[in-house]
């Protein structure tokens, strides 16, 4: 296991342990190309919380992906010995540590909250201040040798899966509707200080299909976010079709590769159509700047900061301070250049 950066040769095997939600998912997809550039004849695998390894599926640097959650991490990894040279861990779930030092030779985590689970690791990173989430979490990999230059997030929809986006397509929407903008609306509830107005997305959405006639909306979310968008649907007519709650994550990231435009908050689809690298307006509220989570090496990007970014701001600040007016002007600066004839992946 000894030879190369950080004491480790590129045959180790390398586990990532890393249950987050879906855009905490997609951030740490540079760790395991980081990885993979490090260790090229290793093993590379990955634990995710069983609702998020759909998004690692078809990643090309990944050998094993798996799931645990901290309830199933007490009892896993007691019989069968340390299976790994290193496992990476990110957060602060005593379980996942444990279970860590059950399995990997060395852990590396950043530094807890309990000094008994800071002496099971190898290495304690300490917790960075104000920086990328990108380079936040490459701090981990750094710590065994490995680094990448390309901070780019990563998501790959199967062919089966962009056949099916293309029928849905194809059936959902009018032969009209060529330039196609995605609206995601709503971060979860539990954020939704982040959720800039329905009535401003409706303003927008006005404005999009009043001034380019080809246009339709495709309105996004989850289960939670139909009445939402259903409500939005009906100001804005039939030029508008509603996703939210209809399909998987795969599949509606599928269908978002396909469109011209993507407008959403600060919540994972958001993150996801930075992984696809689609044309996108992305709008952050002050207490979790876009300048800490605007997707990294994306040439198409338009990120829309909150006024109070940088001022002390708290939750309280109101997304309604974001103006209709200064995304429609994002807006427009990338779908302008759009043609008419429909966009394949």
């Amino acid at each position: 296991m000894t030879g190369g950066g950080g004491g480790i040769d590129g045959r180790a095997s390398v586990l990532v342990i890393n249950v987050a939600r879906i855009g905490d998912t997609l951030l740490a997809t540079p760790v395991i190309r980081a990885l993979r550039e490090a260790f090229p004849a290793g093993k590379i695998g990955c634990l995710l919380h069983p609702a998020r390894v759909d998004l690692l599926r078809g990643l090309p640097w990944l050998d094993a992906l798996g799931t645990i959650t901290p309830k199933t991490a007490r009892w896993r990894g007691r019989i069968g010995g340390r299976r790994w040279d290193v496992a990476l861990v990110y957060g602060k779930d005593a379980p996942l540590i444990r279970y860590a030092a059950r399995v990997a030779e060395r852990v590396v985590a950043f530094r807890q909250g309990r000094e008994e689970l800071n002496r099971l690791l190898w290495r304690a990173v300490e917790a960075p201040g104000n920086m990328h989430a990108v380079h936040e979490r490459l701090l981990l990999p750094q710590a065994i040798g490995a680094t990448t230059r390309d901070f780019r997030l990563a998501f790959f929809p199967s062919e089966p899966e962009r056949d099916r986006a293309a029928r849905f397509v194809d059936r959902n929407v009018p032969a009209t509707g060529k330039r196609l903008v995605a609206m995601q609306m709503a971060s979860f509830p539990t954020k939704s200080y982040r959720d800039w107005p329905i009535e401003s997305f409706a303003d927008l959405g006005r404005r999009i299909l009043d001034t380019y006639p080809d246009a339709h909306l495709l309105l996004l979310g989850g289960k939670e976010s139909r009445k939402r968008a259903a409500w939005l649907a009906g100001k804005v007519g039939s030029r508008a079709t509603v996703l939210a709650g209809r399909m998987g994550i795969r599949d509606t990231a599928a269908v978002m590769e396909r469109v011209h435009l993507y407008v959403g908050v600060d919540t994972g689809p958001t993150h996801l159509a930075g992984a696809l690298g689609i044309p996108m307006v992305a709008l952050y509220h002050c207490h979790h700047p876009g300048r800490n989570l605007v997707p990294l090496g994306h040439e198409r990007l338009r990120a829309i900061e909150h006024p109070a970014t940088g001022s002390g701001c708290t939750p309280r600040a109101p997304m309604s301070m974001i103006p209709v007016d200064a995304v429609w002007r994002q807006v427009r600066s990338l779908l302008d250049p759009v043609g008419i004839r429909r966009c394949t992946p």
